[in-house]
């Protein structure tokens, strides 16, 4: 049939807000409205009579409301097609008709978003309300289904200019939206479950999911790549990616996903190490400031940022010889000038996620910890001088932790005016990183008078604080933890020198 009359409707809802309109339709056209929980005491609340799917189905809402509608009585009415048989069957079995179907889904995908507590995450779900959807939907020929708030008002005007019924093309309409939902909360769930790494054994994964590289950090080694690539990167132009590509580009990423809140950010890596970090008002002006980092590093490495690469940005980067390019987005006259270099590799990233887990193979087997995902800011610093850092050493600060936990260890970052202009990394002492900080900022024409200096574990004595003073760096933050803390502060206070501790180490092996 084409149009039908809604004569019932079950409503169930997390968001109940905007609903009004549609329930003014049902209650001038004479519509029974079957709900449960809250919603039912919206409605009630609202004026309109309700009867309680409890009262249907003769079981009440049990384990927490895990359970409430899924029940032959509730489904049958939603699945019968309008014949004689299956209207034979709902008789027989006092199996209300129901014509219209009003459910969402719990906020699923905006709880992962704001808490990482799994077992909130885990009862948002959706078990009752899915199969709804999908019932009511499958049947579209005779049931309406409305999966979202967005279709109310729609709805109700449809509602409204044609007597309190629906033509089989609306219908089909609603029933096509009902399953795109139904689908994007599903691989909101999958994914949710895949990043988490469930099952902690990352060569598990098929055949399917496997790419020979064309070898591994060096010519004599083989090499082959687990894991979708596409789901998080387009790749828009270049040769095969390598071994070597791959480690780097996850560097790139997981530094990057630092910055996604900030201001437009560009970095330059070089075997997985920062040499080149900035923020700053536009694109082309932060990559010129990480490019000034290091520009001699910056030959063959990695770039990536945080925003759309415009025309003017991409016309730099074209004179500079890198491997792999990564941006959320790039103008169209950008990519296709970035294009041009047929070698170098071109990536749109999708989405800026990290894994929450680290795998390394060794000694026969394989460790397994979680990421680094700590984020260390004002609010969370202990002021260990008579002198406190000001509002800007405060902000270079924040910036300096952001890059120090990507450096390999022993390792010591300079920043100034949010940008990295010096950085120490993979010394065996702290000592070698601080003075190696030092002069690549000096070397690349840097005053570090003035900067900020962030260490990635304590300093056991305060040569290192001693050798920033003479530098004319003003402020410091290091986790803290040493048995010689004191003399370190005691330093900074002879000195002038702010000093930040955060009570947690970076170490990047």
């Amino acid at each position: 049939m084409d149009n039908i009359k809604i004569r019932s409707a079950l409503i169930s809802v997390f968001y109940k807000d905007g609903l009004e309109p549609i329930l003014d339709q049902l209650k001038q056209h004479g519509v029974t409205i079957y709900s449960t929980g809250g919603t039912q005491r919206f409605i009630e609340d609202y004026g309109l009579p309700v009867k309680r799917v409890e009262d249907l189905t003769s079981y009440p809402s049990i384990l927490d409301g895990r359970v409430k509608t899924l029940h032959p009585k509730v489904f049958g009415g939603i699945l019968a097609v309008r014949n004689e048989d299956h209207l034979g069957q709902l008789n027989n079995y006092e199996i209300p008709e129901i014509d219209l179907v009003i459910v969402d889904l719990y906020p699923f995908e905006e709880t992962v978003k704001n808490t990482s507590d799994e077992e909130a995450i885990i009862e948002k779900i959706d078990i009752g309300g899915i199969a709804l959807i999908r019932a009511a939907a499958k049947n579209f020929n005779d049931v309406a289904v409305i999966a979202s708030k967005s279709r109310y008002q729609d709805v109700a005007n449809a509602l409204s200019a044609q007597d309190g019924s629906l033509s089989l093309t609306q219908r089909k309409s609603l029933a096509r939206e009902a399953f795109a939902i139904s689908s994007h909360y599903d691989t909101h769930i999958h994914n949710y479950f895949n990043s988490e790494e469930k099952n902690e054994d990352a060569f598990k994964l098929s055949l399917n999911e496997s790419h020979p590289l064309r070898y591994g950090e060096n010519p004599h080694q083989k090499a082959t790549f687990f894991g979708a690539f596409n789901d998080q990167f387009d790749k828009l132009s270049g040769k095969d990616l390598s071994y070597n590509n791959l480690v780097d580009i996850d560097a790139a990423v997981c530094l990057m996903s630092e910055f996604v809140s900030d201001g437009p950010s560009f970095a330059i890596l070089k075997h997985t190490n920062p040499c080149g970090v900035a923020t700053r008002n536009s694109v082309s002006e932060a990559y010129d400031a990480a490019l000034a980092g290091d520009n001699v590093s910056a030959f063959g490495g990695i770039l990536i940022c945080n925003t759309r690469i415009d025309l003017e940005t991409a016309e730099k980067i074209h004179q500079l010889f890198y491997e792999v390019l990564i941006a959320p987005d790039f103008d169209f006259e950008a990519e296709q000038l970035l294009k041009e270099k047929k070698k170098r590799i071109l990536l749109k990233i999708k989405k800026f996620d990290i894994q929450k887990k680290n795998f390394k193979s060794l000694l026969n087997g394989v460790i397994v910890q979680d990421y680094d995902s700590a984020i260390e800011e004002k609010e969370g610093f202990e002021f260990k001088t008579n002198r406190q850092p000001t509002e800007s050493e405060t902000r270079d600060l924040e910036f300096a932790l952001k890059c120090v936990k990507h450096l390999k260890s022993n390792t010591i970052v300079l920043c100034k005016e949010n940008q990295l202009i010096g950085m120490g990394c993979g010394q065996t002492s702290r000592v070698d990183a601080c003075r190696q900080a030092i002069a690549k900022a000096h070397n690349f024409g840097f005053d570090t008078k003035g900067s900020v200096m962030a260490s990635d574990a304590f300093f056991p004595f305060p040569d290192c604080v001693e050798i920033a003073h003479e530098a004319g760096i003003t402020a410091v933050v290091q986790p803290g933890g040493s048995i010689k803390d004191q003399l370190s502060i005691d330093f900074c206070n002879d000195n002038n020198v702010a000093m930040v501790m955060t009570g947690v180490r970076h170490f990047k092996h």
